[in-house]
């Protein structure tokens, strides 16, 4: 099927997860080649196939399969006429015992499944190769019992061992060597047993040397004594070495005049993990068998996307009887594109011959191919906007569209202007109704609902939100329009319903009442908005309580704000004339007045201000013309200067 419908309903996901369940690698690469099959009889035959084996599955939790660890590599060299090892014969013979342990569990099978069980007998015991590995090989390695040969020399190697062991035992014990040797220990160089030697006393030591050790103070000596001997054993060595090879010849040839026959045994192995693996799988979601038609047919009863496992919601969909085209409108989040994508996955599984994750009565159509235009698609290296990459993709879609396709398009007409984008949603749905497609859609188009409401062969459907609680319910209605719940949301969120009832207008170009519109008095959870509310109140508060505050201080400083400033020209009531305030107020609260050209200390309730002193003076005037005499502003003006020299400056 098409590769970017596989990728976009995650079918690879669904082989990884059956892989899982598989013991062989031949098991494994049958998963991974699993695809559709196009033919009803062949994909009827596979779904039978799962059912049997998910039954036995039920029943037995202990399926005698062989791992085939290595298998392949074992064909590879039975090709090639090369000698198999003692380990490779071994395997052979644990698959031959699983084969004729397997064929035997196969027949208590028949009455649950006669297909399946059926195939066992295709599968060859070959007892006599069996008996003969079993015999011959043990452990990986050639047992004694494989021929009298191979006994007799194993004999006579054990002896020449143990004779030899002795000897040298005797020369480290001899109090003769003692000084020579530099370790008692006995160890082995290029196959013949030496003893360690003080690199001094070699000459001493009659043998063989046959090696040194790395500082070179040691070397390793084969005693004469036993000289005699370890060329006996090398001998019988090698002739153990030919016995050997000659086992594994004749076991080897054997196994390949068999070759078909371990084949066919290899073959019918692996075949059968693939089916109990697909059995396992259908219990793990708790699968069941479809059926098939070539109606172009889909029905789902309570279906679940096998990803999502308890945690979805059960889906009944239905489409190709009195409509072949579903537009399903509603709120994001409310599950459209789960939907769709259950839809197309348990396609794509059944026909694969995979149970579904749906109840017993779903059927599905036999499909030529599923196209699919979910998500954005963007791709940075192309620098394929969103719209642009919807509609290439869309293009690729109308190309390959057939009555023996199912169309699955997610927002259509989404990523540009709303107009035009709703026009290209009618038009490419209605080429796709054209060409006899099964038509699956969402979309957030008001336009598109009224279309698939009008057009013969569509029908509407949405996503049930609970406008109470405010969460999408996930669950499909078909035969129902999705209603736009942005005025209900936003009214239950407590927005004004004046502002909802205009709203409306603009929109419908009608008016309509939302005043008397109740909803269930839940209690909704307090969610950040309402958090940030109560933060932004809390602040405005804080705000409003620091301004009076703020206030109440400055108004307490405009009351101790002095009553005159100097400059200030006031009346003095006891003298009914002016002066000229030259002093600030003192601790008696008294004013320095300048009266005709004297200063006297006035109190300031008997003073009253005449004319301020900005209205009298500059704003930088200097008072010390009107306060001080000329010989004191000349010498503070020469000190100013840094003129320092008998000057004194005497306050007046």
């Amino acid at each position: 099927m098409n590769n970017k419908a596989v990728e976009i309903l995650e079918f690879n996901k669904i082989k990884d997860v059956l892989k899982e369940f598989a013991l062989s690698d031949l098991a494994k690469e049958k998963i991974d080649k699993l695809e559709p099959y196009m033919d009803i009889s062949i994909a009827k035959r596979h779904m039978r196939e799962t059912t049997e084996a998910r039954a036995i599955v039920n029943i037995s939790s202990s399926i005698p399969i062989h791992s085939l660890k290595g298998i392949t590599i074992i064909q590879e060299k039975l090709k090639k006429g090369m000698i198999l090892s003692a380990e490779e014969l071994e395997s052979i013979g644990n698959l031959l015992k699983d084969v004729r342990r397997l064929k035997n569990f196969m027949k208590t099978k028949e009455q649950v499944a006669p297909s399946v069980s059926s195939y066992g007998l295709s599968l060859y015991e070959m007892e006599q190769v069996e008996q003969e590995i079993e015999k011959s090989i043990s452990r990986g390695m050639v047992d004694d019992r494989a021929s009298n040969k191979l006994q007799k020399i194993r004999k006579k190697i054990f002896i020449l061992e143990e004779r030899i062991k002795s000897k040298l035992d005797n020369i480290l014990r001899n109090d003769k060597y003692k000084s020579y040797i530099q370790d008692s220990l006995v160890s082995q160089r290029n196959g013949r047993y030496v003893i360690p030697i003080k690199s001094e006393h070699k000459r001493n030591f009659d043998g063989s040397v046959h090696d040194k050790s790395q500082s070179g103070s040691t070397v390793f000596i084969e005693p004469a004594e036993v000289r005699k001997y370890q060329d006996e054993l090398e001998g019988e060595k090698f002739e153990e070495e030919k016995e050997v090879y000659r086992i594994l010849s004749e076991l080897t040839a054997m196994v390949a005049s068999y070759e078909r026959e371990l084949n066919i045994n290899i073959e019918g192995m692996s075949y059968y993990d693939f089916l109990f693996a697909k059995g396992r799988y259908s219990k793990s979601i708790d699968g069941n068998e479809v059926t098939f038609n070539s109606q172009n047919i889909i029905k789902i009863n309570a279906g679940r996307h096998p990803l999502l496992g308890n945690n979805a919601i059960p889906l009944d969909f239905s489409i190709g009887e009195e409509y072949k085209g579903l537009v399903i409108t509603g709120p994001n989040t409310g599950g459209k594109t789960v939907a769709l994508k259950t839809v197309g996955l348990l396609s794509m599984m059944a026909q694969s011959g995979l149970h579904v994750s749906a109840g017993k009565n779903s059927e599905f159509a036999m499909l030529g191919d599923i196209l699919a235009d979910i998500g954005d698609g963007q791709s940075i290296e192309q620098s394929l906007s969103t719209f642009s990459s919807h509609i290439k993709n869309i293009i690729n879609i109308l190309e390959m569209a057939d009555k023996y396709t199912l169309v699955i398009l997610d927002e259509v007409g989404s990523g540009t202007d709303p107009g035009e984008g709703m026009g290209i949603a009618v038009a490419v749905l209605e080429r796709l109704y054209e060409k006899g497609s099964i038509i699956c859609a969402t979309t957030h188009y008001n336009e598109i609902k009224d279309f698939a409401k009008e057009h013969k062969g569509f029908i509407n459907g949405s996503m049930e939100f609970d406008i109470n609680t405010l969460k999408p319910k996930y669950k499909l209605n078909i035969g129902k329009p999705g209603e736009s719940n942005a005025f209900l949301i936003a009214l239950r969120l407590g927005m004004d319903n004046k502002i909802i009832e205009r709203a409306h207008e603009v929109t419908y170009k009608e008016n309509k009442a939302y005043a008397d519109i109740m909803f269930d008095q839940k209690i909704l959870e307090k969610d950040k908005v309402e958090e940030e509310k109560e933060k932004h109140y809390k602040q405005v508060s804080n705000i409003k309580a620091s301004n009076k505050i703020n206030k109440k201080i400055e108004i307490q400083k405009q009351s101790q704000k002095p009553m005159f400033e100097i400059g200030d020209s006031v009346f003095i009531s006891f003298m009914n004339r002016t002066g000229i305030i030259c002093e600030e107020e003192n601790s008696k609260g008294e004013y320095g007045v300048m009266v005709m050209k004297k200063k006297i200390k006035i109190n300031k309730k008997r003073l009253s201000k005449y004319i301020s002193k900005g209205e009298l003076y500059p704003e930088d005037y200097d008072f010390d013309i009107v306060f001080k005499s000329k010989k004191y502003r000349k010498v503070n003006k020469l000190l100013n200067k840094g003129k320092t020299d008998g000057l004194v400056l005497e306050e007046e």
